[in-house]
């Protein structure tokens, strides 16, 4: 998953996006990961068990779980493909900016 993740930022670095991720593993293996994967994006250790704080607060059963958010910290997709989830939401919020701007 983190080349996906890499050329997804690449290809997403002038867009209004980011990736967040939320780890289970050991704080060890973590670390390598993130050398190992160069990842760029950051990434939070939910305590080393799958069901940690942040986990449980968001009801994550599985791994990966993916959350499509948009500038607002509103869901806007869940457990969907992430490259079409992203694509439909910036073309989402780009025709809701042009609405926005129409009411000016």
């Amino acid at each position: 998953m983190y080349p996906h993740e890499r050329s997804l930022v690449a290809r997403l670095k002038d867009k209004p996006f980011v990736i967040l991720g939320i780890n289970s593993d050991p704080k060890e293996n973590l670390k390598k990961a993130i050398e190992r994967e160069k990842m760029t994006w950051r990434s939070w250790w939910d305590g080393g068990n799958p069901n940690g704080p942040i986990a449980s607060k968001w009801n994550v059963s599985g791994w990966p779980t993916v959350y499509v958010l948009d500038h607002k910290g509103v869901i806007r997709y869940k457990e969907a493909e992430l490259d079409e989830a992203v694509d439909t939401l910036l073309k989402e919020l780009d025709q809701e900016a042009k609405v926005d701007q129409g009411k000016k």
